[in-house]
This record gives C-alpha cells, sequence and structure tokens, in this order.
C-alpha cells in the first residue's frame, strides 16, 4: 500500500505511521512550575539525541483541559528544568495512570501512589521507583508544524547534567537493560519490554582515501 500523509488516504481505520517506527521509548517527565506544583506525564516521543554533549527531547501535542500549554511544557518554560524518569515493566500500571488529562492542580504522582525523591542538581523531583533518571536542564523549545491552531507541536530538547542509575542494575560494570526491564510504546494502545538481548560485533573501521568510513549507527 502507499497512501499520502497529507491527505491521509490509507483507508484504515487507524493512522498506521507510528505503529510503523517502533519501539519508541517512554521518557516519564517530571517538572515542576515556579511556585513547585509537581507534574509528571509520560511520552513516547523521546529519545536520546546526542551523547557529548548529553542531550533528550521529548514532544508534546495539543492543549491543556483547562487552556493554554500543558504543564510538561509550562512547567520547563517557567523553571527551565525537568527529569526524564524512565519506565518500566514493573511500573507500567502507574506510567499509564499518569498518562491520563487532569487539572492542573492535580499532583500525578501522588494520584498513582509513587514516591518523590529530590534530585541532586534540578528542583524537580524523581520517580523514587524508577531505576534510571535524568536530571536535565532546558536548551530550547522547538515549535513544530501544529496539527491546528488548539494543537500546537513543541518539542523540548534538554541537556544532560546529571543521571542517577541504580545500583542493583548495574552488573560488571555494565547496565544490564534486561534488569531494567524498560517498557515502549508500539502503535495503537501496543507496548513492549525489553527482555530479549542480542550482541553485534561491529565491522572493523575501513580507510578510503585518508578518511574512516563513518559509523553507521
Amino acid at each position: 500500500m502507499f497512501y499520502e500523509t497529507a491527505k491521509r488516504d490509507h483507508g484504515l481505520p487507524h493512522d498506521p505511521l507510528k505503529a510503523c517506527v517502533v519501539p519508541r521509548p517512554i521518557g516519564w517527565i517530571t517538572s515542576v512550575d515556579r511556585r513547585g506544583a509537581v507534574n509528571l506525564a509520560p511520552f513516547s516521543f523521546f529519545n536520546m539525541l546526542t551523547d557529548l554533549p548529553p542531550m533528550v527531547m521529548y514532544c508534546q501535542t495539543g492543549s491543556h483541559i483547562e487552556g493554554g500549554r500543558k504543564d510538561s511544557i509550562k512547567n520547563v518554560e517557567e523553571t527551565g528544568e525537568f527529569v526524564a524518569n524512565i519506565a518500566t515493566w514493573d511500573l507500567r500500571e502507574k506510567v499509564n495512570i499518569t498518562s491520563a488529562a487532569v487539572a492542573r492542580d492535580i499532583d500525578e504522582m501522588k494520584l498513582a501512589g509513587l514516591t518523590p525523591a529530590p534530585s541532586n542538581l534540578v528542583r524537580p523531583p524523581r520517580v523514587k521507583e524508577a531505576p534510571i533518571h535524568f536530571e536535565c536542564v532546558l536548551d530550547r523549545l522547538l515549535e513544530l508544524p501544529p496539527r491546528s491552531e488548539r494543537e500546537p507541536n513543541i518539542m523540548v530538547i534538554g541537556r544532560v547534567i546529571g543521571v542517577h542509575i541504580a545500583d542493583e542494575v548495574i552488573r560488571d560494570g555494565r547496565v544490564d537493560i534486561a534488569l531494567v526491564e524498560p517498557i515502549a510504546r508500539l502503535g495503537y494502545d501496543e507496548y513492549a519490554v525489553i527482555r530479549d538481548i542480542f550482541k553485534l560485533d561491529r565491522p572493523a573501521d575501513v580507510e578510503t582515501s585518508g578518511s574512516r568510513r563513518p559509523r553507521l549507527f
């Protein structure tokens, strides 16, 4: 099949595009407003951009049910800080609870029965139950083409200034991702958990005309 994204003429009951780019890691973003009120929300449009300097991003679409920007954008605009917590299999139900659209005065961390843990370098708390956290400061906000006037697309790019990793998921000096069991978004209402892992030996660098072959991934 072929369809044009602008026409959405795929003839299927649901748009298949998000089901084709998978799995997408879930960034569980903690932020606070200028008064210190906590917001926690999961994002499947989340990823690491670079490692030097370490940068992550998440994207949010739409407006708050009470009007204006959603809290995960508004708070970062006000304070310039956020924490990206890694969502895991054991926490999947609580991650789902925090995806609900609720009033601004609702603390999603309390709503899901989670424990706030103080960060070292930023004001937003970490989700204590999560095994990995990135403390981040805002680098920039990018306004992407909106879905509609009431549905802006905004990308938050943050610089990671601190990383927390639970000691129990480190084996032989490496993060054992099978112990972390991170969850990821697929298409529709489907998700995945990382348990099966394989290794590949990268090919040796080949010099051509005095330059090294670039890494593909």
